[in-house]
């Protein structure tokens, strides 16, 4: 076998493993690293970045690379088979007694053998596993030869691809382009391969996968319950309510006229200074209190984010089937489920006691929950409290226990007739996934 051969085979195979790399690594490279580096003047992410920014430009990127893996490795199985064949069949011949017939097709089928083998380690799988590591280097150091590819197969490109639009029409199969889209599961999943591999930390991670989570989640799940909502009646003196004011935590105040479920605005205690200084007094809370959004308690947070920037407010009442008052949302609470308590309140964060056990605040929503438990409660409730108080069928008392899926709970303490807190035995193992995050 003559080194023009070989030399030519193992062209045919890079040429093969370029092609393989540059497709997996543009469909695979961050499209937002790709923007940072054009804007730090890097001249290939400047040639690369109009291509995965435009879908039909990366289509046809795509198609340019395929094409080139598809003509190589016809082009590799025919000069193996045309080449390689050829000077091996005397050696079947002599060493396998053979006849010139048998000897060419058994020539045959090793060389196909062996060339398919080479082909698929060296120029596919090694070449994939480079490009899916070194996404961004790969992608870079391609895309100049692959713009001269371009040039040279443009009018097969225009055959192929206008050829698969008409079989696609045909078959009544809506187009599509390769788009650098990722659903919030796979995100989810690139969060947790980020935490595992060190590029963020566990409690980082666990914000961005809240972030990704919260939009979907109902605002009665976010909410302020009703029986917690510190409100003013309109024809409360004005005088009592600067009192209010002054003396509690809350600079906005619903305001209702003769019942809870009447809300008829909200008062900032801004505008209630403002106004008294500027007119030497206030007449009635009405004359400065703000119109309040109302929303269904069914209405989620993205939606709810929505509303509140087009109606300019922080605000809205949750509003149940019945027209009645379920709660109060603010943009607090919302970005609370994100970044946590942005007040640094602490008592509504789940405790581990000494002895393995774990204190729970009956306000924590029973999906926060499962991490300290170690299984997910369901029920019409969507808290740990109201799930016990429904498990229990009546008006909890401190000492009353039970046990819940496996979980034995019992009620700490109560505010009023609610649960305030609980004391639950986790189902074992559960302590090393809590640390581990």
């Amino acid at each position: 076998m003559t080194g023009f051969t070989w030399a030519t085979i193992f062209i045919l195979i890079a040429f093969n493993a370029f092609y393989v790399i540059a497709e997996f690594a543009t469909v695979s490279i961050r499209k937002s690293r790709v923007h940072q580096l054009a804007e730090e003047g890097n001249s290939l992410a400047r040639r690369l970045l109009p291509i995965i920014d435009d879908a039909g430009k990366l289509d046809r990127y795509i198609s340019i690379c395929q094409i080139g893996i598809t003509i190589s490795s016809l082009v590799l199985g025919a000069f193996g088979q045309s080449r390689l064949a050829i000077e091996l069949t005397p050696l079947f011949q002599r060493f396998g007694s053979l006849g010139p017939a048998s000897a060419q097709s058994v020539a045959a089928v090793v060389v196909l053998v062996a060339l398919t083998v080479l082909q698929v380690v060296i120029a596919e799988l090694i070449p994939k596993s480079i490009a899916l590591q070194f996404p961004e280097r790969s992608a870079l150091y391609t895309v100049i030869p692959m713009k001269w590819s371009g040039a040279l197969f443009s009018w097969f490109i225009v055959i192929l691809n206008g050829s698969a639009q008409v079989v696609l029409r045909l078959l009544k199969v809506p187009q599509g382009g390769h788009r650098h889209i990722h659903s919030p599961e796979e995100i989810d999943i690139l969060l947790v391969e980020s935490r595992d591999g060190g590029y963020l930390e566990p409690d980082e991670q666990e914000r961005l996968h809240q972030a990704l989570q919260f939009g979907i989640r109902p605002v009665h799940q976010l909410m302020v319950p009703r029986r917690q909502i510190e409100a003013v009646d309109i024809s409360t003196p004005v005088n009592d309510v600067m009192q209010k004011i002054a003396n509690g935590t809350y600079t906005r105040l619903p305001v209702y006229r003769g019942s809870i479920d009447n809300i008829v605005g909200i008062l900032h205690a801004k505008d209630l200074v403002l106004h008294y200084i500027e007119h030497g007094g206030v007449n009635s809370i009405e004359q400065v209190m703000r119109p309040v959004l109302q929303v269904p308690e069914s209405i989620n947070a993205n939606r709810l984010l929505s509303q509140l920037r087009s109606k300019h407010t922080q605000q809205a009442m949750v509003m149940d089937e019945f027209g009645g008052v379920e709660g109060l949302i603010t943009l607090e609470d919302i970005l609370a489920e994100v970044f946590g308590d942005i007040n640094g309140d602490e008592k509504l964060q789940p405790e581990r006691l000494p002895d393995g056990k774990v204190r729970l605040p009956g306000l924590l929503h029973l999906d926060d929950a499962q991490p300290w438990i170690g299984i997910l409660w369901s029920g019409e409730s969507d808290t740990v409290g109201g799930h016990v108080m429904d498990e229990l069928g009546h008006i909890p008392a401190v000492g009353d226990h039970l046990t819940i899926d496996g979980v034995y709970v019992e009620v700490e303490s109560l505010d009023d007739r609610m649960i305030a807190s609980l004391i639950v035995t986790p189902l074992a193992g559960d302590e090393d996934e809590v640390h581990n995050g």
